[in-house]
């Protein structure tokens, strides 16, 4: 008997702890600003966010064109997953800003391989400009820039595809594939006829930091981007330079064709010359703007000159350093105007392997300018033509390698 009433109360403790839960969670979540209606025959799940700017936005159209096009497109079975990335895709898109988009996992896979310098394409950096699919700059080494493309190249087609409306993370997945592999691709070079390139895919093996004695006191220093890696060999090179430098009366730093990468490292690079200054800022949605100062104790504090090469192709952290060096420590910028990208992006990686990145701030200059889509100008404008490239001629590091010798 007490058996049976216990198994009662404990079937009615069961039911109201479940009603309370019910409740509560049902007032978190609209406190949260979610509602979930649960609807039969079909089952379907629906979410409505009740604030996403003031409006209230319900989900029925999707589910209904999601089960329409399940239900009476011509060639099923569908793909769900392919639609699901598509949606997502779509949704990114739709914010009109090149710098957020979701990487679908092959995508987010190659996206980071890139950054730590191992990758199986064509070796290039890829972005929009003026709603134009163009290279931001091609990878030392790399099959693109062997095959001629230069910082600033329109991507007219891809495999005969016309590239108008696609977007980056569609054009890199469409580009990338395996080492061996050819690829199509219609470049236009300025207001140059479009011209038809076929390029191998090659293994892109790139170290992101080098260096060479050039001479008289001169040491010349290539970053060809900021990756996972860039902090380590930084650090690599500037112990050599230390050691082996007879005497340092110049600094060459080269991030033409950089397309950046990793804030951080920009910072850190910054770091090796200067000490207690602002490096850059970070300005956020709402207004403040954060300071990000060099706290390490660098080799290259007491260097006499510093000379900075920049291109179309420098964007993101390469623009970063380029104008920490010239605030804080007067830096020459030689070469032509940077690509004037000011924005900074947070990157997520989800379960399945695919990411997004998010545009949550902007970066502005140490002395608070911002360069988005305006670029940095050079101190010293000196373009390389196209008779310059034919004969392997470097007028911008011959430039500089001059005005070193007066130190």
């Amino acid at each position: 008997m007490k058996t049976l009433k216990f198994q009662k109360f404990q079937r009615l403790l069961v039911t109201f702890l479940v009603a309370v839960g019910f409740f509560y969670g049902g007032y978190y979540m609209g406190k949260r600003g979610f509602i979930f209606e649960v609807r039969k025959n079909p089952p379907k799940v629906e979410v409505i966010n009740q604030y996403p700017a003031d409006k209230e936005i319900d989900f029925s159209l999707f589910w209904n064109v999601w089960d329409l096009l399940n239900s009476s497109y011509l060639e099923r079975p569908v793909d769900p997953q392919k639609m699901l990335y598509g949606a997502i895709s779509g949704m990114v898109d739709s914010l009109g800003d090149p710098y957020t988009s979701f990487l679908t996992p092959d995508v987010n896979k190659s996206f980071g391989d890139a950054l730590g310098g191992k990758y199986e394409g064509i070796g290039a950096e890829l972005g929009l400009k003026d709603n134009q699919l163009i290279i931001v700059s091609p990878f030392d080494g790399s099959p693109a820039k062997s095959a001629g493309i230069k910082p600033g190249d329109k991507i007219v087609k891809i495999e005969g595809e016309s590239t108008f409306g696609m977007s980056v993370s569609e054009a890199v997945a469409k580009i990338r594939g395996s080492a061996g592999t050819k690829i199509g691709l219609t470049i236009q070079t300025n207001d140059e006829e479009p011209r038809d390139l076929i390029i191998t895919r090659g293994l892109i093996t790139v170290a992101s930091v080098s260096w060479e004695d050039k001479g008289d006191g001169t040491i010349y220093i290539r970053i060809s981007r900021f990756g996972s890696e860039t902090n380590e060999e930084w650090d690599r090179v500037a112990s050599e330079i230390n050691v082996k430098a007879k005497e340092l009366d110049a600094l060459v730093i080269d991030v033409r064709g950089n397309p950046g990468g990793y804030l951080q490292s920009a910072v850190y690079i910054a770091e090796e010359f200067f000490r207690g200054k602002v490096v850059v800022y970070e300005e956020e949605a709402t207004g403040e703007q954060i300071p990000l100062e060099a706290t390490r104790v660098g080799m290259f504090g007491d260097v006499p000159a510093v000379f900075v090469l920049i291109d179309e192709g420098s964007a993101s952290a390469s623009e970063i350093l380029a104008a920490a060096l010239r605030d804080n420590v007067g830096a020459k910028l030689i070469g032509m105007k940077s690509f004037g990208k000011g924005t900074i992006q947070d990157a997520k990686d989800f379960e399945d392997g695919s990411g997004i990145h998010i545009t949550i701030a902007k970066w502005l200059t140490p002395n608070k300018v911002w360069i988005h889509k305006k670029g940095l100008e050079p101190d010293i404008k000196v373009e390389i033509t196209n008779e310059d490239s034919m004969a392997r001629k470097d007028t911008q590091l011959d430039k500089a390698l001059d005005l070193a010798k007066q130190y």
